[in-house]
């Protein structure tokens, strides 16, 4: 019988993802300092194994944030709008979202930024649509 992935340990897990991306870290540098494997990393950050109390303490320590930062936003990603903001968190969590991100956090003129998202939004728009229903 296979266990069911609980949600949670999955939004869990994307955000070390996300935290683990946006510094640059590997999962193999994440699993020498946790003192485990690089599959074992995969597996979190998928939500296939639960990461215990002791271990995300651990891994908030080594991706240099509050342990509390890993819950932050699953109720709003468990409630109204959950597909939605699962998409955004599922993005964030890529290559691509985590090098977006930081491009667009460089950008210091508010002009430029709104300019960038109105370009996406009809490049978006213009698209065959696969919106997440909300």
């Amino acid at each position: 019988m296979t266990k069911a992935i609980d949600p949670t340990d999955v939004l869990v897990g994307r955000r070390v993802r996300l935290q683990r991306m946006s510094l640059g870290m590997s999962q193999t540098k994440l699993a020498e300092a946790l003192g485990l494997t690089f599959q074992q990393v995969q597996k979190y950050e998928r939500g296939v194994n639960r990461i215990g109390a002791s271990r995300l303490e651990q891994i908030a320590r080594i991706l240099g944030v509050p342990a509390g930062f890993f819950f932050e936003g699953i109720v709003e990603e468990q409630g109204d709008g959950a597909g939605e903001a699962a998409a955004i968190s599922t993005f964030l969590a890529t290559a691509e979202g985590v090098q977006l991100i930081k491009a667009f956090l460089r950008l210091s003129n508010p002009s430029v930024r709104r300019s960038i998202i109105t370009l996406v939004e009809d490049v978006a728009a213009a698209e065959p649509s696969t919106e997440v229903a909300s």
